[in-house]
């Protein structure tokens, strides 16, 4: 696996976790002018809307899908 596969599956699980944590500001830093693939964004979407975070959501959905 190469290193920038490695470092952008790192961000992906920090993201992931910052999400169920309710981290918002490491979930702002996370996402910054990052793109990520539908699947990515509607999972943690869903993880979000479970936590309840409205912050955390709004930043999910200004998330530009790659295409």
């Amino acid at each position: 696996m190469s290193e920038q596969k490695r470092e952008s599956m790192a961000n992906y699980m920090a993201l992931e976790t910052a999400i169920s944590n309710g981290e918002e500001e490491l979930v702002k830093q996370l996402l910054d002018n990052r793109e990520m693939l539908d699947i990515e964004k509607s999972y943690l979407l869903d993880l979000a809307e479970l936590n309840g975070n409205q912050l955390i959501i709004r930043l999910l959905k200004a998330v530009p899908v790659k295409k």
